[in-house]
Formats: C-alpha cells, sequence, structure tokens
C-alpha cells in the first residue's frame, strides 16, 4: 500500500453566509457544530494542521485544539457568487501551507476519514496534479446537450443521444467532499483545473452535501441511525 504523504494539512473554509440554510457553519448537527465534523475528520484521518478559513466570528473567538486554527476569511471573499478557488488560494497564502493539502467542505458531514486517507493515497502516486471525491451518477445525462440557438450540441459523444440507457458507460460527478493537492501547484495555477485528476469513489449515503434544511435533516436522520446502530 502506497505511503500517504506526510505531513499533511486540511482547510476547512467556512463563511456566515448562506441563503440555503442561514448559519449552516454552526448549526448543531448529532450534537456539534457542523463545522467540527469536518475538523474531527480531518483529524481522524491524520492532518497534522486544520485551518478555518472563516469570518463567523464564534469561530474566530472560539478555544480550539493545538493543531486546529482559524484565519479571517475576508469579506470580499465571502459572497454567494465568490468561487472557492480565491478562497482557497487566499487561505493557503495566510496560512502559510506548503506541500499536501486537503480541501475539505464542512457541508459534507458525511465523509469519512477513510475517504480522505483513500484520496491522499491516489495522490501520493504522482500521476494526478488534483484528486478528488465522486460517486455515482444518472448515466442518462450522457444524452445532454446544450443550445446553440436553435441548434442541440451533444455534452458527450453524438451517438450517446440515441443509444438506450442501459448501454451507456458508468457516470460519476464530484462530491464535494475531499480535494488533495500540491499547495505550491495550487497557488502557480490558482484553479482546480488540470488534465490530470485523480478520483476516489465515495458512496451515495457519505456524499449527502448540506445547503437547505431539508438536506440538514436528511443527514442527521443519517447520523442518527448510525449513532444508534454503533450501541
Amino acid at each position: 500500500m502506497p505511503l500517504m504523504p506526510q505531513p499533511w494539512t486540511a482547510v476547512i473554509p467556512l463563511r456566515a453566509g448562506s441563503k440555503g440554510l442561514p448559519g449552516k457553519n454552526t448549526r448543531l448537527l448529532a450534537g456539534k457544530p457542523l463545522y467540527q465534523h469536518a475538523v474531527d475528520t480531518a483529524l481522524e484521518a491524520g492532518a497534522q494542521r486544520v485551518i478555518l478559513a472563516t469570518d463567523i466570528s464564534e469561530v474566530l473567538s472560539a478555544s480550539l485544539p493545538p493543531a486546529v486554527h482559524a484565519i479571517q476569511r475576508p469579506s470580499d471573499l465571502c459572497g454567494d457568487a465568490v468561487p472557492m478557488a480565491p478562497v482557497l488560494s487566499h487561505a493557503l497564502q495566510l496560512a502559510a501551507c506548503s506541500g499536501t493539502v486537503v480541501l475539505l467542505q464542512a457541508t459534507s458531514p458525511m465523509r469519512k476519514a477513510v475517504d480522505i486517507q483513500a484520496a491522499l493515497r491516489v495522490f501520493a502516486t504522482g500521476q494526478h496534479d488534483l484528486v478528488m471525491s465522486v460517486t455515482k451518477a444518472d448515466r442518462g445525462v450522457l444524452k445532454w446537450g446544450r443550445l446553440d440557438g436553435d441548434r442541440f450540441l451533444p455534452l458527450s459523444d453524438p451517438s450517446y443521444c440515441f443509444a438506450n440507457r442501459q448501454s451507456l458507460p458508468p457516470v460519476v460527478r464530484p462530491n464535494g467532499a475531499v480535494y488533495v493537492m500540491n499547495a505550491e501547484w495550487f497557488l502557480k495555477f490558482g484553479s482546480f483545473v488540470s488534465e490530470r485528476i485523480g478520483v476516489v469513489q465515495m458512496s451515495v449515503e457519505r456524499s449527502l452535501d448540506i445547503d437547505t434544511l431539508a438536506d440538514f435533516e436528511r443527514c442527521e436522520a443519517a447520523l442518527a441511525s448510525q449513532i444508534k446502530g454503533n450501541k
């Protein structure tokens, strides 16, 4: 089994604003703030340092374990339309991160330490600029296209548009739970885009992402079921 790169840093971006579910990052889920699930999973997976990039005052002023550090996320990087790339770049520079970094979004509380470790092992092969977690998706999307006026432009192989769904190849989608990369590589290009992206697959159940109250309640029920099953 390939060795995982050591040491490595987890970066967890948090912001106070959320249209789908206000205050979700600090909302209690299974007895602890949502963001704490990401922190605990990162430490369990072996992170030497965890960076919380946030504008949430209660997180910035919280008493944190020695390996966990909160840094100020500027207001111009906290809007709904701000992409993740500049947020991560700012955090990496402010926290002076180098070597392997793992981006963990707090809205994926079902993610396990083994998922992070699996992604680190794939990254350790040296064959990829970025490794991200994915989950199975409906292969029917291969039939889709986009519009150019009144013209249909297939998203992939045109023959897929007219194939039986069952004959289409399997499809996966990024689930947003785990991203592994080298800090220097990311700061150089300022983007996740690469032709060398590796993947680790996660189950649909562990790929739940919280954006709305319904999502939160779904995760809460799933975690409660896990806790009950472990008793």
